[in-house]
C-alpha cells in the first residue's frame, strides 16, 4: 500500500457531521437511512419471535419464557446495536467509510511495522468479508419468503403459491439491478417509515390489552430466563439473535449517511418501533397461546388488514434485500481495489452518485444462490436455521478488530477497554455458540460459502503477491535500461504508457516491445496505479511524478478503495511531463501474464491452478482502467509462481 494510505486520520472523522450542515439535512439523511440501513434488522419481527417458540429449538410457550425472550431481545439490541455498533464501532471510520474491509484498511495503514501481527488481523477481516457474502445470500431469501408467507395467514388458499411468488419477486429484484436503483431508492425511506409506524402501532394496540408485558424491559426477566432452565435458554439464543441481524449494516452503510443520521434513526424511530412490535407479539401470545404461534407478526393485525400488511411487509423485505445486494456490490468493489478479488466488470448506474454500481457476476451469482436456497429450504422457518451463524461470526471478528482499534489506534486505558470488550465478547460468543448447534440443520451453508470465498480471496491475494515478486526477480534496473536502450533504439513520435504493477524496475511490456518492435517512443511513461488505505484520495494528491531522463518518466496514480481508476482522465489533467496528453497520439502497453504452476515454494499446486484460472477470467486492465480500446497493445509473457 502506498504511503498516502497510512496518513494519520482522526478517529472520529465524519463527512456528514459538523455545524455547517443544516438540521433539516440531517433529518433527510436520517429518513434515507431508515430506507436503506435498517431494512434487514427491520424485517426481523417477521420471523425472530416466532422462531424462538416455533423453531428448531423451540421453547415452552408460557408467560415467564415470553417475558424472558422479550427482555433478552431488548437488552441484546441495547448491547449489540446501540452500545457496540452505534456508540463505539461507528467512531472507528476510515475517512467516513465503515465496514470490515474499511476498518481492516484503517488498521493495516496505521499498524506500523508489525507485519506478523497485521497478517493475522488481515485474515480475520477477510474471513468476516467472506461470511458477509454467505449472509447476503440468506437475507433476501429469508426476508422475502417470510413476508410472502403472510399470504397463508391472510388467504390460506394461496399457501401453495408462497414459494413461486417469492422466487418471482427475487428474479424481478435481481433483474432490475442493471438499470440502477436511484429512482426506486427515493421511495425506500417513506415506505420503511410507514412500515415501522405500522408495526409500532400494531404493537401498541396489542400491549394495551396486556400491559404487564411492559415489565419485560426489566433485565431481571432475562436473568431469570437463564437461571430457570439454562439449556433451553442457551439453545433459544440461536433464534433470539435474529432480532439483531442487520446490526453490522449500520456500520457498513455509514459512508452513505454519516454517523449522526443513523444514530437518530435508530434511537428515535427504529429501536422503539421494533421493541414495541416484539412486546406486542409477546402480549398476543400471552392472550392466545398456540393459536397465534404460527405467525404472531401477522396475527397482530385485524383480519381485514392482514393482506395490506402482507403487501407492506413484502415491500419492506424487497428493500432489505436491495440494501444487502447493493452492499455486496460495494464490498466487492472495495475487495477488488484492496487486492483480494480479481478485476471484475463494474457498471456505474448513476452519473451523479459514485456509489451506485452494478457488478454483473456478483448479481447473477447471488441470484442463483438465493433462488437455490428458497427452493431447497421451502420455508423461512427452515431458512432461519442457516441464518445467524454468519452474522454472529462476523460480529465476533468485529470485536477482534475493535480490540486492535481501542488499544493500538485510540490508546484507550485498559480499565475502560477491557470491561467493554468483555461485555461484547461474552454476548457475541454466547450467540455464536448457540448458532453452532444449528450447523446440521442449515448452518453449514453460510460456513461453506464463507470458506469457499475465503479461499478465493486469500488465493488471489497470495498469488498476486507471488507473481509480483517473481516479476521483480527478473526485472532490470531502470537506469541501466535507459542508458543502453535510449542510445541504441530508434525513437518514434508520440507517447507510450507502459502499465506496471510495481513502481521500480523495467516493465515486462517495455522489454518485449523493444525486443520485437525495436523502437522507443519520444515520451515513455512507466505508470503504476496504487490503491490507498483510505476510501478517497483528493485530486491534489492523485499524482506522483519522477523524471528519469531521456524522455522517460515514472508516474504513480493514487486512488482510494472506493474510487474508480480512470487513467485517461488523470493523464489529461497533468502537463508536468512535457506536452499535454492527446489520446490519439498515446499508446498504452499492457502485459498479460500466463501463469505456469510449478513446484517452486509459494502455494500448493491446486491453489496455483486456481489463481491461474482467476487471472485468466479477470476483467481486462484496458476496461478496468478505462483505456481507449483502439490505443491499447497487449504483450504476453509467462510467469512461474
Amino acid at each position: 500500500m502506498p504511503a498516502s494510505g497510512s496518513e494519520e486520520l482522526p478517529a472520529q472523522h465524519d463527512p456528514h457531521d459538523g455545524d455547517g450542515h443544516a438540521r433539516d439535512a440531517t433529518w433527510k439523511l436520517a429518513l434515507g437511512a431508515i430506507g436503506i440501513v435498517f431494512g434487514d434488522i427491520g424485517t426481523s419481527p417477521l420471523y425472530a419471535f416466532r422462531e424462538t417458540f416455533h423453531g428448531h429449538h423451540h421453547l415452552t410457550l408460557d408467560e415467564a419464557n415470553i417475558m424472558g425472550v422479550i427482555s433478552l431481545m431488548f437488552w441484546s439490541m441495547m448491547a449489540v446495536v446501540t452500545l457496540k455498533y452505534v456508540t463505539v464501532i461507528m467512531r472507528a471510520d476510515n475517512k467516513g467509510e465503515g465496514g470490515s474491509l474499511a476498518l481492516l484498511a484503517l488498521i493495516s495503514g496505521r499498524s506500523g511495522g508489525q507485519k506478523r501481527w497485521t497478517a493475522g488481523i488481515v485474515l480475520l477481516g477477510v474471513f468476516a468479508t467472506a461470511l458477509f457474502y454467505g449472509d447476503s445470500m440468506i437475507t433476501p431469501a429469508v426476508s422475502v419468503l417470510s413476508a410472502v408467507e403472510g399470504l397463508a395467514v391472510a388467504a390460506p388458499g394461496f399457501a401453495g403459491l408462497v414459494v413461486p411468488i417469492a422466487v418471482m419477486i427475487l428474479v424481478m429484484l435481481f433483474s432490475i439491478q442493471s438499470t440502477g436503483t436511484a429512482r426506486v431508492g427515493l421511495f425506500f425511506g417513506p415506505i420503511m417509515l410507514l412500515y415501522f409506524a405500522v408495526i409500532a402501532t400494531l404493537g401498541v394496540l396489542s400491549i394495551v390489552h396486556s400491559p404487564t408485558v411492559l415489565q419485560a424491559l426489566l433485565p431481571h426477566h432475562a436473568v431469570q430466563f437463564f437461571l430457570r432452565d439454562p439449556v433451553p435458554a442457551f439453545l433459544a439464543l440461536g433464534s433470539i439473535v435474529l432480532a439483531v441481524t442487520g446490526a453490522e449494516a449500520l456500520y457498513a452503510d455509514m459512508g452513505h449517511f454519516g454517523r449522526n443520521p443513523i444514530r437518530i434513526s435508530w434511537l428515535f424511530f427504529v429501536l422503539p418501533a421494533l421493541i414495541l412490535n416484539y412486546m406486542g407479539q409477546g402480549a398476543l401470545l400471552m392472550r392466545e397461546g398456540q393459536a397465534a404461534i404460527a405467525s404472531p407478526f401477522y396475527e397482530l393485525a385485524p383480519d381485514a388488514l392482514q393482506l395490506p400488511l402482507v403487501v407492506l411487509a413484502t415491500m419492506a423485505a424487497i428493500i432489505a434485500s436491495q440494501a444487502v445486494i447493493s452492499g455486496a456490490f460495494s464490498v466487492t468493489q472495495q475487495a477488488i481495489q484492496l487486492g483480494f478479488v480479481p478485476r471484475l466488470r463494474i457498471d456505474h448506474t448513476s452519473a451523479s452518485t459514485a456509489g451506485q454500481i452494478y457488478i454483473p457476476l456478483v448479481n447473477w451469482a447471488l441470484m442463483a444462490m438465493v433462488i437455490l436456497l428458497v427452493l431447497s429450504f421451502q420455508t423461512s422457518s427452515n431458512l432461519t436455521a442457516a441464518y445467524g451463524i454468519a452474522v454472529t461470526g462476523a460480529m465476533l471478528i468485529d470485536n477482534c478488530l475493535l480490540a486492535v482499534v481501542l488499544f493500538n489506534l485510540w490508546k484507550w486505558k485498559k480499565r475502560y477497554a477491557i470491561p467493554l470488550l468483555t461485555l461484547f465478547f461474552t454476548v457475541d460468543l454466547a450467540y455464536f455458540a448457540a448458532n453452532l448447534t444449528k450447523v446440521p440443520d442449515g448452518g453449514w451453508f453460510p460456513l461453506m460459502v464463507g470458506l469457499v470465498i475465503f479461499t478465493l480471496l486469500t488465493t488471489w491475494s497470495k498469488g498476486r503477491a507471488l507473481m509480483i515478486a517473481r516479476l521483480r526477480e527478473s526485472a532490470m534496473p531502470i537506469k541501466i535500461f535507459i542508458d543502453s536502450a535510449a542510445t541504441s533504439a530508434t525513437r518514434v513520435p508520440g507517447t507510450a504508457v507502459f502499465m506496471t504493477s510495481t513502481p521500480d524496475g523495467v516493465p515486462h511490456a517495455l522489454l518485449h516491445n523493444l525486443k520485437h518492435n525495436k523502437v522507443l517512443h519520444e515520451r515513455v511513461i512507466l505508470l503504476t496505479v496504487k490503491i490507498a488505505d483510505v476510501p478517497y484520495v483528493p485530486e491534489e494528491k492523485r499524482l506522483k511524478l519522477e523524471d528519469l531522463g531521456r524522455g522517460f518518466h515514472r508516474m504513480i496514480l493514487y486512488y482510494g478503495f472506493m474510487q474508480e481508476a480512470d487513467v485517461p482522465a488523470a493523464l489529461k489533467q497533468t502537463n508536468a511531463c512535457g506536452a499535454e496528453f492527446k489520446m490519439m497520439e498515446t499508446s498504452f502497453f499492457l502485459a498479460r501474464q500466463t501463469l505456469l504452476p510449478s513446484s517452486r515454494p509459494g502455494m500448493m499446486i491446486w491453489r496455483e491452478k486456481l489463481f491461474a484460472w482467476m487471472l485468466r477470467n479477470a476483467e481486462s486492465a484496458m476496461e478496468f482502467f478505462r483505456l481507449p480500446t483502439n490505443r491499447v497493445v497487449e504483450l504476453g509473457s509467462q510467469v512461474e509462481i
